[in-house]
């Protein structure tokens, strides 16, 4: 455990020392600012994080890959992955700890979107369930985004070519639930399942289910289950 929290300070710290880490956060509140800007300025507008917070969703797609891109493959372009694989620290301790760093980059961003959510408390009147909902919701498929972004940084130690990987696994993912309306029968519900927009929209109307939290947590697991065997399988190349 100590190895892993010593890993993910250090990335921590790499995220927060580095401009790449603030611009791609600018970027990331710059794109939910408009997307929130959007939906209260439209007619009718409700007092609600609705209508964007589905869209924020789709920016993970772009912005996860680009945030964790470097955290393997980085490491195998410039050799030390394997000072790293030689020292006292096991695979799953060095792929949990950037997994962290990440996740804490994640929240971090996160936690500066919630002055979306005080500018309704201040000038409108939501419903706080809605509003936690959503936010749970985008905290897990933001942390299942980036499970795909350090598994495909596992894969190659190239930093364009991981976020080219992670853009396209996570594009397949999220369209498997337009796949899922046009098909019929037992495949349709299975593509669903699979999806991981899928799984967002009971978050995004204010409804927390417990398969839910399950498939994303799930997610995770296997996912960067992956990443720590891929690690570990380049131990014997």
């Amino acid at each position: 455990m100590g190895n892993t929290l010593t890993i993910a300070w250090k990335e921590t710290r790499t995220y927060f020392s580095s401009p790449m880490g603030y611009i791609i956060g600018g970027v990331f509140l710059a794109l939910t600012g408009y997307l929130f800007a959007q939906s209260v300025s439209a007619p009718f507008a409700e007092a609600s994080i609705r209508n964007w917070i589905g869209s924020a969703t789709m920016l993970f797609t772009l912005w996860s890959p680009v945030l964790t891109m470097r955290l393997l493959a980085e490491e195998q372009k410039l050799g030390t992955l394997e000072l790293l694989m030689t020292s006292p620290v096991r695979d799953f301790e060095i792929v949990v700890g950037k997994y962290l760093a990440s996740l804490v980059m994640l929240l971090s961003i996160l936690a500066l979107t919630a002055f979306y959510a005080l500018l309704l408390l201040l000038f409108g009147d939501p419903d706080i369930g809605p509003l936690l909902a959503g936010y749970l919701g985008l905290v897990l498929f933001g942390a299942a985004t980036l499970a795909v972004g350090v598994l495909a940084s596992s894969l190659t130690s190239n930093q364009i070519v991981a976020a080219v990987i992670s853009f396209g696994i996570l594009l397949f993912l999220t369209l498997l639930e337009q796949a899922a309306d046009v098909t019929p029968g037992t495949p349709a519900v299975l593509l669903e399942q699979l999806s991981l927009t899928g799984h967002f929209n009971d978050f995004a109307r204010g409804v927390i289910d417990t398969n839910n939290i399950i498939y994303y947590l799930s997610f995770i697991f296997v996912t960067l289950f992956l990443a720590i065997r891929n690690l570990e399988s380049k131990r014997w190349r």
